[in-house]
Order: C-alpha cells, then sequence, then structure tokens
C-alpha cells in the first residue's frame, strides 16, 4: 500500500473527525451519528497503517486521534454478546495465531530437554540413584503414577488440576514484566520433571502406561502451557527489540493483546482439566482415550489457525484497544 496515497486520500475524513470531536458537546443527531460511523472507519484506517507503515509519528497521531474519538462517542459499547463472539473469533486467536514461531519453539525446547533427560535417567543407574531408593522409584512406577489420575474425586480433581495449570499459565505471563526472563527456567522445570518420570517409566518397561495416562489431556494442557511462555517471552521482547515503533506503544499494545491470551488459556485449561479427570482415569481403552486428547488438540488449533488466520487478513491485532463501539444513532 502506497502510505503517501492513503494519507492524501483520508487526511479529509480524519480532520472531520477531529472536528466533530472537538465539538462533540454541541452535536446535532446528524453530527452524532456522523462521528460514530468515521470513527469506525477511522479505527479501520489506523489498523491497516499499522500493519504497512513505519511511521511512528503518523500512527501515533492517528492512534490519539481514535483515542479521543472513542471517549467522545457516548452511548453504549457493544452488546455483551458481540463482545463475547469477537473475544473468541478475534481478540484470543489473533494473539495467538501471531506468536506461533515463539509457541512452536517454545514447544521444540520442551521436548528437546524432556527427551534428553528421559534418556540420560532411564540409562543411568547413577542418577537413578539420584531420584530415590530402589523402592521409592518401584513404588513411583508401579503404584503412584497410575493412582495419581484416580486418588481423588473427579470434579475435585478437576478443580484442583485447573487451578495448578492456570497459575502456571500465568505465571509465564505474567514473568513478562521481568522481559520474559524467568520463563525458560519455569519451562525448564517442568521440562525436567516430565523428564525424570518418563525416564524411569520406561526403564521400568511401563513407558506405555505413562503414554495413555499423559497424551488424553496432555497435549492439550501442554499446548496452552507453550502459549502462555511464548506470548509473555515475546511480550518481554518487545520491550528489548520493539522496531521502528515507540518502546512504550509497542509494549502497551502487545501487553493488552496477551490478556486476551490469559482469559482464553483459563477456558483451554479447564478443558484439559476436564480430560484429565474424566477421562485420563476413566476405563476406556487407551487408544480411545488418546484419541480424545488428539481431537481436543486437533480442535484447538484449528480453531487458532482458522480465526487467527482470518483475523490477521483483516489488519487484527488482538489489541484491545481495536475493539468496535456502538452506540444509538440519532
Amino acid at each position: 500500500m502506497d502510505v503517501d496515497a492513503f494519507l492524501l486520500t483520508h487526511r479529509g475524513t480524519w480532520d472531520r473527525l477531529d472536528q466533530l470531536v472537538k465539538k462533540r458537546r454541541s452535536l446535532s443527531g446528524a453530527e452524532v451519528d456522523e462521528l460514530v460511523e468515521l470513527y469506525q472507519r477511522v479505527s479501520t484506517h489506523l489498523s491497516m497503517l499499522r500493519s504497512v507503515s513505519s511511521d511512528s509519528l503518523l500512527i501515533g497521531r492517528l492512534s490519539s486521534l481514535v483515542a479521543r474519538a472513542r471517549s467522545a462517542v457516548t452511548g453504549a459499547h457493544a452488546p455483551l454478546s458481540s463482545t463475547f463472539v469477537r473475544f473468541w473469533t478475534v481478540s484470543f486467536p489473533v494473539v495467538a495465531y501471531r506468536s506461533w514461531r515463539w509457541w512452536l519453539a517454545t514447544a521444540l525446547a520442551f521436548f528437546a530437554v524432556t527427551v534428553l533427560i528421559g534418556g540420560w535417567v532411564a540409562n543411568s543407574p547413577e542418577v537413578q540413584s539420584l531420584v530415590g531408593t530402589p523402592t521409592d522409584i518401584d513404588e513411583l512406577v508401579n503404584h503412584d503414577v497410575q493412582s495419581y489420575y484416580s486418588a481423588h474425586p473427579a470434579a475435585a480433581f478437576a478443580l484442583q488440576v485447573w487451578v495448578n495449570n492456570s497459575w502456571v499459565a500465568a505465571k509465564c505471563i505474567g514473568m513478562a514484566v521481568l522481559l520474559g526472563v524467568p520463563i525458560p527456567f519455569v519451562l525448564f522445570e517442568n521440562a525436567a520433571n516430565v523428564g525424570v518420570i518418563g525416564g524411569l517409566m520406561f526403564q521400568a518397561g511401563k513407558g506405555g502406561l505413562l503414554l495413555g495416562l499423559l497424551l488424553p489431556h496432555g497435549l492439550l494442557e501442554l499446548t496452552a502451557v507453550f502459549l502462555a511462555g511464548a506470548v509473555g517471552m515475546r511480550l518481554g521482547w518487545s520491550v528489548i527489540s520493539p522496531g521502528d515503533r515507540p518502546r512504550g506503544q509497542v509494549l502497551a499494545e502487545q501487553g493488552r493483546g496477551v490478556v486476551s491470551v490469559a482469559v482464553g488459556l483459563v477456558a483451554v485449561l479447564l478443558v484439559s482439566g476436564l480430560i484429565e479427570a474424566i477421562v485420563t482415569p476413566s476405563p476406556l481403552p487407551t487408544f480411545v482415550r488418546i484419541a480424545i486428547g488428539v481431537l481436543a488438540e486437533a480442535a484447538f488449533l484449528c480453531y487458532v489457525v482458522y480465526f487467527g488466520r482470518r483475523a490477521v487478513k483483516a489488519g487484527e491485532t488482538g489489541d484491545i484497544e481495536d475493539a468496535p463501539d456502538v452506540v444509538p444513532t440519532g
């Protein structure tokens, strides 16, 4: 897109919106309608410019105009139902989709650490002796791992799992304020734990049992944790390398988008918690339980790709400041 031509074409619209904002206390009914229409139109212009232009001065000036126009628009925000639909079809999936490189890299690093530590534990009696006594290890592989999923009532266990996983995800996102530096350590700790248990189980010939217990819920659960870590680290990196735009503007925009991920993951982790509490310990055949987990994972990834890609093509960023407002016309 030719930014200069775009500027010349729409400058009149921006100037008119600025005039209406300045006289907002004395607008006629027709002018109120015009104000709302121009606000929505200029919001679209801003989204388009953000995706193609590095002119921070122009984007900042237009952002200020849109913000002032939003405050001038009196009346109701978009209905709650519209806000709900927009969140699940735009705000959450577009941030997840835009973070796919960080997301994939996080997953690959996690599994690499898990496999390396698992192999080390499985093939080193010395390491196993550091993990625990032979009696402790025998109790773990023959009883504790399997009983963990059925020792408590399903409802209570689902709540416990949901709260715990949500807390891990929240920590990953919250640590973005420290430039995301602690996040790899949190993920490494979790990968190491999985690797140690996996190494002990496979060494005891019970790797199939472990996978049958982990895969039904673990695919979706780990995907959610990877996403939380990815957006947290990406937000931290935006402070270090903001590009051509002001650091504060980039941090604010991406920070508001991360809020969408935090809220969305609460629902995703609730689903994985229910699978872990209900499906994992169920008497269903192993292949059925794993198939349920694979379907849940595939559904989530397809959801993110479909709605995220569509939102990106529409110029959406996931910034809640870009959400449209709707008011009754005069």
